[in-house]
């Protein structure tokens, strides 16, 4: 089966899942804080460090979520869709009760445009700047756009490499906005949990503005290296931000790394990495529920 095959019959639910459960209204709250959607047919953006050659549709999104027991999502804009979050927003627009946004925007985005965005269900921005350079966070433009973000009550989230971290938070958390951290802080796949980066990462559990996503660990590793990476660094970070501050997301539908992974899995590694049924409901349900604005 190529690569394509495989995509396609994983996203139309052609290949079983663990977790067949589809979400009712009585359900507990469980809520995927990271995921993808796009068509091949959308314009991509000029810069870009991957194309999809496949779709990740709104009605695959919603059906991966039933199938695993999800009863919300959050939905991350893309990197390859540059700042046109319209294909995203019209998915907010469809479900705005299940659904959430995070949208990239370029810091000179008008006021306008950033309620427009916060009406259709957009809780807040994406930094992704793996493959970018630091952005000038306190020049003017910078300051005034997150003077904007801190006013919509929006939250900002970072991929960034984690030696990266120590320059790039301090002035996301001064300028007074919750900041989500992506991916366990992209450790060093090299170096695991001895990424000096990931240390400086655990010193932000200390104040209360900081978040990290449990997801993606095969983004922080290869295969056994990535869970061995991903489970070492679960345990320090639930020790060092409590599972009160720590959020799951099941980086669906895994680009780049689509025949190796799935949210079964994922929800399945939640499980060994926060083994207290009670406490996953925390990281599951009541932390993102607050931190998306789901009880809003």
């Amino acid at each position: 089966m190529n690569r394509r095959s495989f995509c396609r019959d994983l996203l139309a639910g052609g290949l079983a899942l663990a977790l067949p459960a589809r979400a009712r209204a009585a359900d507990p709250v469980r809520i995927d804080t990271h995921a993808h959607v796009f068509t091949r047919d959308l314009t991509l953006a000029g810069e870009r460090r991957y194309a999809p050659d496949y779709d990740a549709s709104i009605a695959d999104y919603l059906a991966m979520l039933d199938r695993n027991g999800m009863t919300n999502g959050v939905l991350i804009q893309p990197s390859f869709l540059g700042t046109d979050n319209s294909y995203m927003v019209s998915a907010l627009k469809r479900e705005p009760k299940r659904l959430r946004g995070i949208a990239v925007l370029a810091p000179e985005a008008e006021d306008t445009t950033m309620r427009d965005l916060a009406g259709s269900g957009v809780v807040g921005l994406r930094l992704n700047l793996i493959g970018k350079p630091d952005p000038a966070l306190a020049s003017p433009v910078w300051q005034a756009h997150l003077a904007r973000v801190k006013a919509l009550g929006w939250q900002i989230e970072v991929q960034a490499e984690a030696r990266r971290l120590q320059a790039l938070l301090p002035p996301l958390v001064e300028a007074g906005v919750p900041v989500v951290v992506d991916h366990f802080g992209r450790i060093d796949p090299a170096l695991g949990t001895d990424d000096p980066g990931f240390a400086q990462l655990l010193a932000f559990g200390a104040g209360q503005r900081v978040w990290v996503k449990l997801s993606g660990a095969y983004r922080i590793g290869k295969g056994e290296d990535g869970a061995r990476h991903a489970s070492a660094a679960a345990a320090r970070l639930r020790e060092a931000f409590g599972v009160q501050r720590l959020v799951w997301g099941s980086d669906w539908p895994h680009t780049q790394f689509e025949t190796v992974a799935s949210p079964a899995r994922a929800l399945s590694d939640l499980a060994l990495w926060i083994p207290d049924a009670a406490e996953r409901a925390i990281v599951l349900g009541r932390t993102p529920a607050q931190l998306f604005r789901f009880d809003a």
